[in-house]
Order: structure tokens, then C-alpha cells, then sequence
């Protein structure tokens, strides 16, 4: 009897989104002028109902058998491509499906084709997230036999480990503090992480290195180290390359350096999923995962996802009616804000409300589907990044109502994740975290009327543009550096000469949200505050007395790293000892480790800058077109979160918070090994030990990848 009532609750489910799309196209044609689906005599009304309804199953029936090879196929096309090739390649099976209607029936121009077949495809999808949503016994059924089939393809076993497997979500950017707001109150903004908060899980806060930002955090919480690995971008003078490490060979040789470095696959090594990372903590299985994009070959699986998702016809013109969407709320949202005149607010144009679609829809849908398959299939361990919330906070404000909404729907995305795990062969802890947080202000540009580079240049007597000198800001740090350096006052309409001889070298500036890199390439090594006193004698002072620049880091000859603040103040970091007031201070504590820390890089640069910061609002100045910033110092962006099932142990260590991604590492390596799965080992003896405990099978050795060069 009830394998009678699947087959019949299937049956029903077929014939209702038949009719759907069958009467979705006898609207279309009488709406359409250049679509018909009527002989050129005209027929009855019967005659064409009957028409529509051989094309609507002529359409499903091509959707089902070719599309899944159409996708195939397009593997190698970048995704962002095959999101806007959907609608194409759906209208050319529209085309194809009417070509097979008797006697000419069906016709339509080719654009035409691509809006029927859009809005086909949307209805009947509509139709059968309906059907299955109200048809909860049908969505039960429809997971266990996709687990039942993947179990097969994997392992063949009949059912799944007993041991717990564990997702790691990670919320691109959301800081500690502001999840508590979206958790807080009797209507929460994320519905389901507040029912967790306090019942099935606690929540942890914990402190970011100095360089706050996706790279440095995720390498270290995936790879157990991000030794030397000073902002988002730097420059190495040894081999004169400017390392990004967004960039897949950038992230490939990041990830090759902190592999060689520990002697450790990473977390995810034994039987695990990297889905829509930069790098990929030793998974076998990837998809989205940046350090491997570069690669080619049988190992380098990270389209793989967008088959597993595109596949299917009604997920690839949902994800793409949604991208549009997308675009367009952009759009409207960022008209909305002009004409508000809100402040602080950038430029939101170009190709942002595209770049902005992807990342919170395309890569969105794809990641949480792959997580799904993964619990599906069984994984031991999983770990996805959603970066939807942070890619809008940046340029809307990590608590501005845009980026909110993002937040809402990837708390729908956690719940769908949730949901699906009961139906995995094996039980799964759910924990979420993040990689930093973000600080809201306007930028440095926006305030003080010149960027950190003009601020440099006019430090080191070179030529300042003149959009500078229309503020008081840039009139100030001009003439500071003029006056520092025994000029004469610059007569209206005037520029400042370029200086000859060493002086003329021209400095490279490089932006990590408020965090600043000053290099001068031509100085081998580390420059000394003493050889930069000579070389560029009002530099120093231009840069710690700007009221924009919260405290500059420069190494010196007598005394090692050096923090420089404004008039005067100075903190030596090997000694603890400080003239004036502490620059640092305002920073909070951990402050000072932290920058030591990074001092100890080889290649961190001449000049460290990182931007001021106002402990009673929270605000900070970006150096980047960024009004929600990360990548230093100062408020929430050094404050991300761990929520953690009960069932584990605490994360925060009894003699201190926990502080530094590579704390975290161990603490979600430890979580790993509670559930008496076999694991990596990480410190001395690790090559020895390893041979004990066999890789994930066709996990490459970790070859040198090209580095990026210098645009």
C-alpha cells in the first residue's frame, strides 16, 4: 500500500505541473504577439489547449534528458556565464519542444522562445516547491532515496557511520555583536539561528589577528597557520610580486606555504567537502574553492558543484530569475539611497549590482546545495563560506537595512541545512562562525578629501592631484609635509616640485580595508625609521599627526617595532615602553600582541598604517571605496563568533579569551576529534604519524602554484 501512494503522489505531482505549464502557455500565447499556438487557419479552443499541452510535455521531457548534458558540457564555462547562458539554452529547447508539435503548431521568434521558456520554467517550478512544500511525507521519501542512491555510489553500504559528522558554516562577516542583535527580541532577524541560540547551542566570541579579513582568518581556521600573511594584499620585494590573496594562485601558493609549514593536509583532510572557499583545507571533494581554481586536472573537482546544481532545469531558472532579481533590487536599493542622500554611502555602479548577485544568490544556492549532498552522501566533515552578507555590508553597512535582509535569507539557507540532516545517514553538529566581523564609517577619502596614497606622497614631498587640495584635509597634510620640510609656502595654482635623488623613489600603497602597507620597492629588506627619517623626513610625522591614521608601525634600527601616534606618542613594542599617551590604547587589549605579532613577518611592510578608530560609535575609516570595512584594527571587525552545539566541549580556554584563527583551528580540530573519528595530526612528529592514517583518496600533494604578478 504505500509504495502504491508514492507512486500515485508522484503521478499527482507530474500531471498538476503539467497542467501548470500547459496553462501558463495558452497565456502566453494569447499575451505574445510573435508566439502562437494555433495552426495559421486558427483552431478551437480545444484543439489548441491539446497544442499547449504536447508542447509543455515536449519542453519537460527535453529539460529532463538534455539539459543535465547541456550542463555537463558546460563545466569549463566560468559560472557566472552559465547563469546568464539559462535562459538562452532554455529558449532554445522551447524552439526545439515546438518544432516537435504536429503540423506547425508552435511557433515563436527566438527571444520570444527565451521569455516563455522562463516563465515556463518558473511556474512550474513554483508548482512543484508548492506541491512538495504542502507534501511533507513526499519530501521525506525524495531525500531518503537520494541518500539510499549516493550511499550506493560512495561505499555501498546500507546505512552510515554512527559517529556524528560536522558542518561548519561560515557567515562571511558577521560580527559577534550584531548576531546578537538579529537574535534578539520576540520577532528575530534570523529566525532560526535565535531558536539555537541558548536551547541547542552557545555561542563564543573570539578575537581576530591584526589582519582582520577572509584570507587571513579562513587559512588559518582550515590550514592551522597564517604565519606571514599581513593584510589582504602585500607586496614581496624579494621576488617583486604583489600577493592577492583572493586571487586562485595567490590562495594556491598561500595555501602551499602554510601546508609546508605545519606538515598538515588541514582540517578537512579525512573524508572532507570545501564548499565555495578560498582555500581547501585538504578536501578531497570542492566546489567554489579559489586555491584550486587555477589548477587543471582529475583532482581539481571544484565546478563539479555547479553540475550537481544546474543539472536540474528548475533550480537553474530559479538561481537565474532570482540573479536578475537581484541585480534589480540592487539597483533600486542603491536609488534609493541617493535619493535619501543617506550617509556615508560609495559608489555602488559598474559591475557591482552583478558581482553582488552572484555572491548572494549563484554561490549562495550552489554552496548550500553542495552542503545538502554532502550531508546526504555522508561526509565526515564539511566546511562552506556564505559571503552574501559581506559582500553587500561593505558597500551598504554592516547594519544598514540591505545588508539585513541578506541576513534573513541565509538564516533561510541554515534552516533548509538543518532540515536536510535529519534525513543524512549519519547524525551532523551544525556549528556556525565567522571569519571577522565589520566596522562601519565613511571612508578615508570621503572624510578627509585625499586617499592614504596622497597622503604619502605629500609626506614625501611628491606631487599631490589637486582634488586634494580642494579640502581642508588635503591642504593640511600638504603643507604639514611642506612646512616639515623647510619649504616655502605653495603659491595658489602651484604643485610641489618632485625631489631628486633617493627621495624621488616613488612608494607603493596597498589597501586591507582601514589597514594601510607603505613599501618602497627599492630598499632591499625592511626600511628603518632611522634611513626613512633621512630618505623622507616628514613622512613619520605626516602619517602619525593626521587625524585619520590611528597609529603607524615602522621598524627602528635602535629600538625594533616602534608604534608612532599623534604628537609625539610612541609605544616600543619589544620593551613595553611608552612616550605620551599609548597609540594603541584606544584598540583595546590584545592590542599590542597582536601587532607584534605581525611584526615578526617577513613581509610585512615598510610601513604599517592602521586607520583611527572611535571606541563610542565604533567607527573606523577605510582606505578602500568601503563604507562596512574589515582588515584591521578597531571594533567589530576584530570580534567574529563560534555557536557550537552543547554536545561539545567549550571552545574558550580557562585562562583567556579565545584569541587568533589559529586558536580557533585547534578548537574546531579538537571538536573533530570528539567524535572519535580518525584525524590529522597536527605539530612535531606529524609526517611519522600521518602514514598511519591514509588521506582522502585523490587528494593531490601540494605542488607549487604560479604566483600573481604585480597589475
Amino acid at each position: 500500500m504505500p509504495r502504491w501512494k508514492s507512486l500515485s503522489g508522484t503521478l499527482f505531482r507530474v500531471l498538476a505541473v503539467w497542467l501548470v505549464s500547459s496553462l501558463t502557455l495558452l497565456v502566453l500565447a494569447a499575451l505574445l504577439p510573435d508566439f502562437r499556438l494555433q495552426s495559421a487557419g486558427g483552431d478551437s479552443l480545444t484543439r489548441t489547449a491539446f497544442t499547449a499541452a504536447l508542447g509543455a510535455g515536449a519542453f519537460g521531457l527535453l529539460s529532463a534528458l538534455v539539459w543535465p548534458l547541456l550542463v555537463r558540457a558546460l563545466l569549463l564555462v566560468p559560472a557566472l556565464v552559465i547563469g546568464l547562458l539559462v535562459f538562452f539554452l532554455n529558449g532554445s529547447l522551447l524552439l526545439l519542444a515546438l518544432g516537435l508539435i504536429p503540423e506547425g503548431r508552435g511557433q515563436a521568434a527566438p527571444e520570444t522562445a527565451v521569455i516563455v521558456a522562463a516563465v515556463m520554467s518558473a511556474t512550474s517550478s513554483a508548482a512543484s516547491g508548492f506541491l512538495a512544500v504542502r507534501n511533507d511525507e513526499a519530501y521525506h521519501r525524495r531525500l531518503v532515496r537520494l541518500a539510499g542512491r549516493r550511499r550506493g555510489r560512495r561505499s555501498g553500504a546500507a546505512r552510515g557511520p554512527a559517529t556524528p559528522g560536522t558542518v561548519f558554516l561560515q557567515l562571511d562577516g558577521l560580527g559577534h555583536d550584531l548576531l546578537c542583535e538579529a537574535v534578539r527580541g520576540d520577532r528575530p532577524l534570523m529566525k532560526t539561528v535565535a531558536r539555537w541560540t541558548g536551547d541547542s547551542h552557545r555561542l563564543t566570541p573570539w578575537r581576530t589577528d591584526w589582519s582582520s579579513q577572509t584570507g587571513a582568518s579562513q587559512l588559518a581556521l582550515l590550514h592551522g597557520s597564517n604565519e606571514d600573511l599581513p593584510a589582504f594584499r602585500w607586496y614581496e620585494k624579494e621576488s617583486r610580486t604583489l600577493v592577492v590573496s583572493n586571487r586562485p594562485t595567490g590562495a594556491a601558493e598561500l595555501q602551499r606555504r602554510a601546508i609546508e609549514r605545519t606538515g598538515d593536509g588541514g582540517l578537512l583532510a579525512y573524508d572532507g567537502a570545501s564548499r565555495g572557499n578560498l582555500f581547501s583545507g585538504g578536501a578531497d571533494q570542492v566546489a567554489l574553492v579559489m586555491s584550486v581554481a587555477a589548477r587543471r586536472g582529475k583532482h581539481n573537482r571544484s565546478r563539479a558543484g555547479y553540475f550537481a546544481y544546474f543539472s536540474d532545469p528548475a533550480n537553474a531558472t530559479r538561481t537565474a530569475v532570482s540573479f536578475v532579481a537581484e541585480v534589480v533590487r540592487e539597483i533600486v536599493q542603491s536609488l534609493r539611497t541617493r535619493f535619501r542622500r543617506e550617509l556615508p554611502r560609495v559608489p555602488r555602479g559598474g559591475l557591482y549590482p552583478v558581482i553582488r548577485a552572484f555572491a548572494t544568490v549563484v554561490e549562495r544556492d550552489v554552496v548550500v546545495a553542495a552542503v545538502i549532498g554532502d550531508m546526504i552522501a555522508g561526509r565526515t566533515a564539511v566546511y562552506a563560506d556564505l559571503v552574501g552578507y559581506d559582500e553587500v555590508a561593505h558597500h551598504s553597512g554592516p547594519a544598514h537595512r540591505d545588508a539585513l535582509q541578506v541576513l534573513r535569507s541565509l538564516d533561510r539557507a541554515i534552516a533548509l541545512i538543518a532540515r536536510a540532516a535529519r534525513h543524512a545517514p549519519r547524525p551532523y553538529r551544525i556549528v556556525l562562525l565567522s571569519d571577522h566581523g565589520q566596522s562601519h564609517g565613511p571612508t578615508f577619502l570621503d572624510r578627509y578629501g585625499l586617499s592614504l596614497g596622497d597622503l604619502v606622497r605629500a609626506g614625501c614631498g611628491l606631487p599631490v592631484p589637486r582634488r586634494a587640495g580642494r579640502t581642508p584635509s588635503g591642504a593640511e597634510a600638504r603643507e604639514a609635509a611642506r612646512a616639515a620640510l623647510h619649504r616655502p609656502e605653495e603659491a595658489a595654482g602651484q604643485r610641489p616640485e618632485q625631489t631628486e635623488g633617493p627621495a624621488s623613489s616613488h612608494p607603493l600603497v596597498l589597501a586591507s580595508g582601514n589597514l594601510g602597507l607603505v613599501s618602497f620597492p627599492d630598499v632591499p629588506g625592511r626600511i628603518t625609521r632611522e634611513e626613512l627619517d633621512r630618505r623622507h623626513p616628514a613622512l613619520l610625522g605626516t602619517l602619525a599627526n593626521h587625524p585619520g591614521i590611528g597609529f603607524v608601525l615602522v621598524r627602528s634600527a635602535a629600538h625594533g617595532p616602534v608604534v608612532l601616534g599623534a604628537s609625539g606618542a610612541e609605544h616600543h613594542l619589544d620593551t613595553g615602553h611608552i612616550i605620551g599617551t599609548d597609540p594603541l590604547a584606544p584598540f583595546g587589549t590584545g592590542a599590542a600582541e597582536a601587532v607584534r605579532r605581525t611584526d615578526r613577518f617577513p613581509h610585512t611592510a615598510d610601513l604599517m598604517v592602521n586607520s583611527a578608530y572611535d571606541p563610542a560609535t565604533g567607527a573606523v575609516h577605510a582606505f578602500e571605496e568601503q563604507i562596512g570595512s574589515h582588515g584591521g584594527l578597531g571594533g567589530a571587525q576584530s570580534h567574529p563568533f563560534l555557536l557550537w552545539p552543547v554536545e561539545l566541549t567549550p571552545p574558550a580556554p580557562e585562562d583567556g579569551p579565545l584569541t587568533g584563527a589559529e586558536q580557533v583551528h585547534r578548537v574546531l580540530r579538537r571538536w573533530l576529534g570528539e567524535a572519535e573519528g580518525p584525524q590529522l595530526p597536527l605539530g612535531p612528529g606529524a609526517d611519522e604519524l600521518r602514514r598511519e592514517v591514509p588521506p582522502a583518496e585523490g587528494f593531490p600533494s601540494p605542488d607549487p602554484a604560479p604566483q600573481d604578478k604585480p597589475r
